[in-house]
């Protein structure tokens, strides 16, 4: 049965940095699926790993091209141009996005740059070489980053916050990890208190579950803070991955509403 909720997602990727599909090819499939909103939110410049970010010479071209999608499909969909901005970003354009995703894809130690989910086995070696295999040592390095990088960032939306139990590695039921994890999360929803409820690591066959955890989730309840569902989308068939299934997973942790993007903002919709 048609979920009520208006689907919208604002973190869908395109060939303009590390997605499979074009523009408008995620414009028609979101039209095929029903969704009121598609935002799209391809990967700032990282100039220390260019494999999977959009490069500067392209962003005029981004940025003409979803507008142009914006006038095409008006009265069809509503389409909305934002950014995922990594904390290792300087952002100087940003007046240019409807809307900001604040996310951190890196863990810095002795200098050394690991990504955080590019795959389980770089994990492992992070943790291992970097951090002497004490994966509480590591997440404390990715939650400070975090908290560093929302704060600067300010970002409209608080990006894949629990993104280091991609592979898991974290013990999440430990006392001392879930310390850390609330004491960061609760530092950043000071600064932003929308949080995105992600699930590109199970259309993506790493989870099970959508970022955040459940005791996150109750968390971010029990602050005030608001969650948007988000499918961090890289493909045409993955625009609503578990979306259903993620409102019933709110619905059991207390939530009522769910923020969404209609009319050139954000606002509240009963679920």
């Amino acid at each position: 049965m048609p979920s009520a909720v208006p689907f919208t997602n604002l973190h869908c990727h395109t060939i303009f940095s590390d997605g499979k599909n074009t523009p408008e090819e995620m414009v028609l499939a979101a039209i095929d699926s029903g969704m009121a909103t598609i935002g799209f939110s391809d990967h700032s410049y990282t100039q220390e790993d260019l494999l999977y970010c959009i490069r500067p010479s392209a962003l005029p071209a981004y940025k003409r091209e979803v507008r142009r999608l914006k006038d095409k499909y008006a009265g069809q969909i509503e389409i909305a141009l934002g950014l995922e901005v990594d904390s290792m970003t300087v952002l100087t354009d940003r007046a240019d996005y409807d809307y900001i995703l604040g996310d951190v894809h890196y863990v810095i130690k002795d200098g050394v740059m690991w990504h955080v989910d590019n795959s389980a086995r770089e994990m492992r070696q992070c943790i291992d070489q970097a951090f002497g295999g004490d994966t509480l040592a590591y997440a404390k390095a990715y939650f400070d980053r975090y908290v560093d990088g929302m704060q600067r960032m300010k970002p409209d939306i608080l990006g894949h916050f629990d993104l280091i139990t991609k592979f898991g590695f974290m013990d999440e039921a430990a006392p001392a990890y879930r310390a850390l994890a609330l004491d960061a999360l609760h530092a950043s929803l000071a600064v932003t208190p929308l949080v995105e409820m992600n699930t590109g690591a199970i259309s993506r066959g790493y989870r099970t579950l959508p970022y955040p955890a459940d005791f996150l989730l109750h968390a971010i309840r029990d602050a005030k803070g608001e969650i948007i569902l988000s499918s961090d989308s890289h493909a045409v068939d993955t625009q609503t991955c578990f979306f259903n299934e993620s409102l019933d997973i709110l619905r059991a942790a207390g939530y009522d509403h769910v923020t969404v993007w209609q009319g050139g903002g954000f606002r509240q919709v009963g679920i």
